[in-house]
């Protein structure tokens, strides 16, 4: 396909004021048609292309652990095709990170496509930035299914405000984190928003330190999600903490050490989108 055929994705979404509060308060916000249905429509195809094409797993679902029955899980899809490059560099979406962050710019940290089977399993109760080497409060995650979905294909639940207090494990994604979780969210009260159903080309923003989880699909066809993370422009890179932090590190922020400002050339400025006159 002809990236020039695909949708530019270069005009500024509203976001509001209560939007960006909505945000800061719970640590994550949905929004209506960041894509429209008709541009998440155009980029599905080519998205699922290249997981195809790229994903490694091949052990049937009853063979693999609660990690591995989550999702089909690629990364940064931008560097192997050109048209996911297009949907993951787009201006309208790193400028809405930006708001919500409350920085002139971002950098791409990575994209992943999560692609959840019929019949995947749940995704354990997590926080993104165990993973980073990254200040977690200054980056965010989109995620933007590209199918409409209900809550059986596998929806998001956020706990929310549980961001506030930074890293609260240096567990993996795994049952023990599940089981980490649930019993610290409920110690703390916290306050569970429940998956709801999405349209191709809604989103999710959540902080990297929002805990969060995914629902199983009991669904008859696979959720088709794209992700995609950025970081306020200007942030050093921290001393990994553990062991994913240091692998992230080297495949993410490659030729780049602790201190460095975290800006390699796989660590792309996304520029403003165009205003429309």
């Amino acid at each position: 396909m002809h990236t020039d055929l695909l949708p530019e994705l270069t005009t500024a979404y509203p976001v509001s004021d209560d939007h960006v509060a909505a945000y800061r308060a719970t640590g994550h916000v949905r929004l209506t048609q960041v894509a429209s249905a008709a541009e998440a429509a155009a980029y599905r195809a080519p998205v699922a292309a290249a997981v195809e094409r790229l994903s490694t797993e091949t052990r049937p679902l009853a063979e693999r652990d609660s990690y591995g029955m989550a999702f089909l899980q690629v990364m940064n899809l931008w560097r192997h095709d050109p048209a996911v490059e297009r949907f993951v560099k787009a201006s309208r979406f790193a400028d809405v990170a930006a708001r919500l962050l409350g920085v002139p710019r971002v950098r791409l940290y990575h994209d992943q496509a999560l692609f959840k089977e019929p019949g995947g399993g749940y995704t354990p109760w997590h926080q993104d930035a165990m993973y980073w080497p990254l200040d977690g409060s200054r980056c965010l995650t989109m995620w933007m299914p590209l199918v409409d979905i209900t809550p059986d294909h596998g929806g998001l639940a956020f706990a929310s405000r549980s961001h506030v207090d930074g890293p609260l494990s240096d567990i993996g994604i795994s049952d023990a984190s599940e089981e980490h979780f649930d019993h610290l969210l409920d110690e703390r009260g916290l306050v569970i928003d429940e998956p709801v159903a999405m349209r191709a080309g809604d989103a999710s923003f959540h902080s990297g330190w929002t805990v969060h989880k995914a629902l199983g699909n009991t669904a008859d066809r696979m959720r088709e999600v794209m992700t995609v993370i950025w970081f306020a422009d200007g942030l050093p890179v921290l001393e990994p903490a553990n062991t994913s932090q240091a692998n992230d590190l080297a495949s993410w922020l490659p030729g780049l050490a602790p201190g460095d400002l975290a800006a390699s050339p796989a660590n792309p400025v996304i520029p403003a989108p165009s205003v429309p006159s």
